[in-house]
């Protein structure tokens, strides 16, 4: 009969090996849900970026009056918060999430050259960021500034803030680094024609923008109209 000590071992290697198998299994599931999840949202992306071309060949045929800018974003904030989620679950680095980032950025320019054409034909008073960023752990600034430009974006409904990543592997970046002559010193924003390095505060974006303060006046005085009006005809 097997001695004390071989039963121990038998029984050491048994319980090692249904761990190893267990742990072996709940990693296959959770790979399996992890690609089954990234396939989706590729799906979704795919055809948001469908929908998205529909809608900007539409929008470039009708009147200023049909257009309305805050429908425009809808579908840029949507595959952003997608493909937040995928890096946050999947990694930076990670294949699918590349490509991902490329649809966006494709989406990210369509909308750009498409904005821009409407705002020369409609008088819409937007502004327009271009912003580079990097998330390979070289630029400690970059998250920041991207909450700062998130912070404006929402205060500003007519300020357009496009987000690139420098060391996407994509012939658009590239182009886009090529036009601008755009050095590799991130965070970087782009106003117009000037390139600004480095990063930026809230105060010092608003310096660079005057308009910004002039849009928030208008918006502020015609808020205190309805205001008064409201209250004029609530005396009635």
């Amino acid at each position: 009969m097997p001695s004390e000590g071989y039963r121990k071992y038998i029984f050491v290697f048994i319980i090692t090996s249904v761990i190893f198998f267990t742990a072996f299994s709940i990693s296959n599931y959770s790979n399996e849900k992890r690609i089954q999840n990234i396939q989706s949202i590729e799906d979704k992306i795919a055809l948001d970026l469908l929908s998205s071309e529909t809608q900007f060949n539409l929008l470039k045929e009708l009147s200023c009056k049909a257009i309305d800018n805050s429908v425009l974003s809808q579908e840029l904030n949507s595959i952003a918060e997608k493909l937040t989620y995928a890096e946050e679950n999947l990694g930076v680095d990670n294949p699918e999430v590349l490509r991902l980032k490329k649809y966006y950025s494709v989406l990210e320019v369509k909308d750009y050259l498409l904005m821009k054409q409407v705002d020369q034909k409609c008088k819409q008073k937007l502004i327009f960021i271009l912003y580079f960023y990097s998330n390979k752990g070289d630029c400690d600034d970059c998250k920041k500034e991207g909450y700062v430009l998130t912070d404006l974006r929402e205060e500003y409904p007519e300020l357009r803030v496009y987000s690139f990543d420098y060391n996407l592997d994509f012939p658009i970046i590239k182009t886009l680094q090529m036009v601008f002559k755009l050095k590799n010193t991130l965070p970087a924003i782009i106003i117009g024609d000037e390139i600004h390095y480095g990063f930026k505060s809230r105060e010092e974006i608003e310096k660079l923008m005057p308009i910004l303060a002039k849009l928030k006046a208008e918006r502020e005085k015609a808020q205190r109209t309805a205001n008064s009006t409201t209250t004029t005809q609530k005396k009635k």
